[in-house]
């Protein structure tokens, strides 16, 4: 048996597209356009306008306002305050001919008081922290905070060990660095260091720290610390990273388990297998990485969408936001 929706005698709903079981509280008010899903809690004070479609079991906390263009999928919350924004360039009544579309995916989640500019897209299941300002869009999981706003780390990674910690840090329960436990058959690989007076010297034998003869190569360097690299798959392409200076973190995802593992000295390397997908983020402002790639370069090898990686390895996606 279906449960009708309920709006509070204080607040107002024009709109006839209402799920089941969904709750209107005091003072809050949906124009006749908005779209809103089944089970959804839309707090006191709540303003929802016409071109909004919401998603079920979504949390709509006091002091939120959704304008035209906003498209919320299912499990979303959203914290009491938080600012939208669909105009990059407002001026008092001048709207412009179209609203751009802003997308917040299933099972995201919107800190109190943060603030999100028009046109981004934040990813499924990310965490925006409370105050953050959104000026980019933000992948599936990540965890954003700060002004202009800064991906800190990925929801559900974990850190893997230090070898000479004796397999545990501090924190989150670790995982061991072997191919077993990191997604997708990843793996560390520590790399000799000789020093002396004369400075310090890494090397390696190919053969030995890669099953692959690299094809090609590439470096990245002068990255802006809150700017993330990668956020791709590749179909048949391994590749080895090492930070020849400074230090960055590479996350790793291959739709079941993610980790994220820190790359801070020229004698460690990761090496990402096909089908793996990989992000690269917190770089410091020296960071230098080198990425050598068993395949030559192939535009078609990428998998730059996340819900598309998830089809191909036979992860059910969430349903997209439309």
């Amino acid at each position: 048996m279906s449960e009708l929706p309920f709006v509070h005698p204080s607040g107002l709903c024009e709109s006839r597209t209402v799920g089941e079981g969904t709750r209107i509280w005091a003072f809050a008010h949906v124009l006749p356009g908005a779209k809103i899903g089944s089970f959804c809690n839309v707090c006191d004070g709540v303003f929802i306008e016409n071109d909004v479609i919401i998603g079920d079991r979504v949390t709509l906390k006091s002091g939120v306002q959704l304008w035209d263009g906003l498209r919320v999928g299912d499990d979303v919350f959203i914290g009491p305050n938080a600012t939208f924004a669909n105009d990059l360039f407002p001026r008092s009544r001048q709207p412009p001919e179209e609203f751009e579309n802003t997308y917040i995916h299933d099972g995201a989640s919107i800190g109190a008081n943060a603030t999100i500019l028009p046109g981004v897209t934040i990813g499924q299941r990310a965490m925006i922290g409370a105050g953050a300002v959104v000026t980019r869009d933000v992948p599936a999981n990540a965890t954003v905070v700060g002004n202009p706003g800064t991906i800190i780390g990925y929801v559900g990674d974990t850190p893997a060990a230090d070898p000479s910690s004796g397999g545990t840090t501090s924190g989150p329960t670790v995982a061991p660095l072997n191919p077993t436990v990191l997604p997708g058959g990843a793996r560390v690989v520590e790399l000799p260091v000789h020093s002396d007076m004369r400075g310090a010297l890494v090397a390696g034998e190919l053969g030995d720290i890669l099953p692959f003869v690299p094809q090609r190569y590439f470096i990245v360097f002068d990255v802006p610390s809150r700017h993330v690299r990668g956020e791709h798959a590749h179909r048949s392409c391994a590749q080895f990273l090492t930070c020849l200076a400074g230090s960055l973190a590479v996350h790793l995802d291959d739709g079941e388990r993610r980790v994220e593992v820190e790359l801070d000295s020229p004698g460690r390397g990761l090496l990402v297998p096909p089908m793996v997908w990989a992000s690269q983020f917190r770089y410091s402002p020296d960071a230098v990485l080198l990425a050598l790639a068993s395949h030559p370069y192939n535009a078609d090898d990428y998998l730059r969408d996340y819900e598309a990686f998830l089809s191909e390895i036979a992860v059910p996606p969430r349903p997209s936001v439309t």
